[in-house]
């Protein structure tokens, strides 16, 4: 570590290999992850058709860059657009890269229009939107900030749920609204269905865009291809990556065709996005999660795991305040600190990862079982015992 900056503070264990649901440390102990590298391992560690993918296209190009046609790339924008609301796509390397291209096609779209004075985001308190200089700004976050100069202008921030705060804040230089379907980071806090089908019409009513961040709560994750589906409204602009790329470097900025209007030769570009590499990987994961059988699988588990997390936290008020989320990304808000609960699992064999508002995140990989389940809420038990017995 002597030579990494210290901008993570990683625990001491050192996992070497990880196959389905679960990851083996260099000393040879096995864990059960519901973490999934933070909502990204959608199929799990080494899943057979990701790896044999990955592998046949290793043997055959790696790169070329974009100055060339990539078929796997118009095969998977193809998949994600018959699935979904959008007609255009633009492939990236992260998540905070398809935020990024997002932002620039909801401004790019206005300029087209002859509106480039509409330029403002209205964004939601308790956001996490990236790392980059514009997604820190709209998230808003002290601790993303401070330090890095004057914050990127142009976003409104109002409260995450607050419908009448959102259409306040419409004036006459905005262009769009940016929202997490599910904040991830913040807390694992669900938007209602009512406040996501409010927001799309408030766009409607004002011209604006709809810009949804589903790089944490798409793919899959949700019980749906994309969380916004529950609430039976589309948006303009979507932001995807994580579970895309099944663990693989793998964004995307999915619009209609027309909020992509703007977007002409010369606008945007990318060298690594949609590489080769990263359509075969997101190619193989796509293929698996569009299954007829795949999303009710994990909207069955979701809904078995969130039964069996609210029996053990009424069991232990002392250890779990509250359970929240949606689908498959799932919060326990701790009633001791949450890096602490999050400690003890990880020592009893679960691997769970934090946000904010002393939450532990479960997001286990998409492909979870029943077995996997029980295992983990027994985990959960014991954990909670343990706990209990050293507050007493």
């Amino acid at each position: 570590m002597a030579h990494m900056m210290p901008t993570y503070k990683p625990t001491s264990v050192v996992f070497e290999r990880g196959a389905g649901m679960r990851l083996f440390a260099a000393d040879g102990r096995g864990y059960l992850d519901f973490a999934a590298g933070i909502a990204t391992l959608a199929l799990g560690h080494c899943h057979p058709e990701t790896v044999a993918a990955l592998k046949a296209q290793a043997d055959k190009l790696w790169h070329t860059s974009n100055y060339f046609r990539i078929a796997r790339q118009e095969e998977l924008a193809g998949k994600l657009c018959g699935a979904s609301f959008a007609e255009k796509v633009f492939f990236t390397n992260s998540g905070t890269e398809a935020i990024e291209c997002s932002l620039k096609v909801a401004r790019k779209y206005f300029s087209h229009i002859g509106q480039p004075e509409r330029w403002r985001v209205i964004a939601a308190e308790g956001a996490f939107h990236g790392r980059s200089l514009a997604a820190c700004a709209a998230s808003g976050q002290p601790k993303m900030l401070d330090g890095f100069g004057p914050p990127t202008p142009g976003f409104d921030r109002v409260p995450f749920g607050d419908l009448a705060a959102a259409a306040a804040a419409v004036g006459a230089e905005t262009a769009a609204i940016l929202v997490e379907p599910v904040q991830g980071d913040g807390g694992i806090v669900p938007a209602t269905l009512d406040y996501l089908r409010g927001l799309r019409a408030l766009a409607d009513r004002h011209g604006l865009l709809l810009i949804l961040d589903e790089i944490q709560c798409g793919m899959g994750r949700s019980g749906k291809l994309f969380a916004h589906e529950w609430a039976g409204i589309a948006p303009d602009i979507l932001a995807t990556a994580k579970g895309l790329g099944g663990g693989f470097p793998l964004g995307a900025c999915l619009a209609s065709e027309r909020a992509a209007g703007g977007m002409t030769y010369g606008t945007h570009g990318s060298t690594f996005g949609g590489n080769p590499l990263a359509m075969a990987v997101g190619n193989a994961v796509v293929d698996v999660i569009l299954r007829p059988d795949f999303l009710p699988h994990v909207d069955r588990m979701a809904r078995l795991l969130w039964h069996g997390l609210t029996e053990v936290a009424a069991a232990h008020p002392g250890v779990i305040r509250e359970v929240r989320g949606a689908g498959l990304m799932l919060g326990l808000v701790a009633a001791v600190p949450n890096d602490l609960l999050i400690e003890h699992l990880l020592a009893n064999g679960l691997v769970t990862v934090a946000a904010a508002q002393n939450v532990v995140r479960l997001l286990p990989p998409l492909i979870v079982e029943e077995a996997d389940i029980a295992e983990a809420l027994d985990i959960l038990r014991r954990t909670c015992q343990g706990l209990g017995r050293q507050a007493a």
